[in-house]
């Protein structure tokens, strides 16, 4: 079986590519390695993937003069898990890079695989973003994103939800929430304050932020859920499901948690509020439990000992 990830450079990307050679199944990754952050991170894990027999293809998904090459990567693809996105509540992003990596970027590859016969799944990763400032309900709730993020991802779910009711193509959609683990972008909590208490130096804060809530889910727990619909692909066509851990800790618990792993109390800048950011993510997960037998099996605690023993190693 031929599975293609896009994306497959970046943390979850190369997670489920990992597990899906693991398998035995070809897997092709695509990748642009944007500068979002560090390329050298993304050619980090390239390297690794390379060294299990994963080749990564590299395009832009949105660019014109990589639609050929896209093309000739999923023409003969039975599966293809669309991970590659401009991620993130960034003040410093401007909008037109998440619509040109969000929604014209699904849009080409959706017509790319167009001509692939085989294919037997397209799953399109979302976000709990889509929900807007409270991610707690069921996928049968109309999401209301609150940032440019939130609402592009959501225009490239619609648009691949769209191809499956207009011409069939096998489209499922599965919407992450707050994804944690091994290779994660530097950006995200768990990294920046690991990173601060290993070198002593001050973590900024959002004011306010260590009183949300957030679903954290390590990131095996999202291979898991994915390698099940790629198993099984007929049990989630059509649908979107979201996947995560359906319990929730504060920002504020967290921080204690890393602070437990490292073994050192953090030095906190306050920064103020940033707008569009959630205030509560708890997956609602009976949907994918039922149809999949999706089970979230790491807890906070033991998934951020995991980071951290991993970012020491790192080091």
């Amino acid at each position: 079986m031929k599975v293609v990830v896009t994306g497959a450079a970046g943390f979850i990307g190369s997670h489920v590519a990992e597990a899906l050679s693991r398998d035995r199944a070809h897997v092709v990754g695509i990748d642009s390695f944007t500068d979002y952050y560090a390329i050298a991170l993304k050619e980090k894990n390239g390297a690794e993937l390379a060294e299990k027999g994963i080749s990564i293809v590299r395009a832009d998904l949105a660019a014109e003069s990589d639609y050929e090459n896209v093309r000739s990567v999923v023409k003969d693809a039975e599966i293809v898990i669309h991970l590659a996105a401009q991620p993130g509540i960034s003040a410093t992003t401007p909008f037109n890079d998440y619509l040109r990596n969000n929604i014209i970027a699904t849009e080409r590859l959706l017509t790319a695989c167009e001509a692939a016969s085989r294919l037997k799944l397209f799953l399109n990763i979302a976000t709990s973003s889509v929900y807007g400032f409270h991610a707690t309900d069921g996928e049968e709730v109309a999401p209301r994103p609150a940032s440019w993020y939130g609402a592009t991802k959501l225009g490239a779910e619609s648009l691949a939800l769209a191809r499956h009711r207009g011409t069939g193509m096998p489209v499922s959609s599965f919407r992450l929430f707050s994804v944690y683990g091994p290779r994660e972008r530097p950006d995200k909590i768990v990294p920046i304050l690991t990173n601060a208490l290993l070198t002593d130096t001050e973590f900024p804060l959002f004011e306010g932020s260590e009183h949300h809530r957030r679903s954290f889910t390590f990131v095996s727990d999202i291979v898991d859920g994915i390698v099940a619909a790629v198993a099984d692909p007929a049990k989630v066509i059509g649908e979107i499901f979201n996947i995560g851990c359906d319990t929730s800790i504060t920002t504020g618990e967290a921080i204690a948690l890393v602070e437990e792993a490292v073994g050192r109390r953090a030095c906190i800048k306050r920064l103020p509020r940033r707008a569009g950011d959630q205030l509560e993510t708890r997956a609602t997960i009976g949907k994918i439990r039922e149809r999949l037998g999706y089970e979230p099996k790491i807890t906070p605690g033991e998934g951020i000992a995991r980071y951290v023993a991993w970012a020491r190693k790192e080091r």
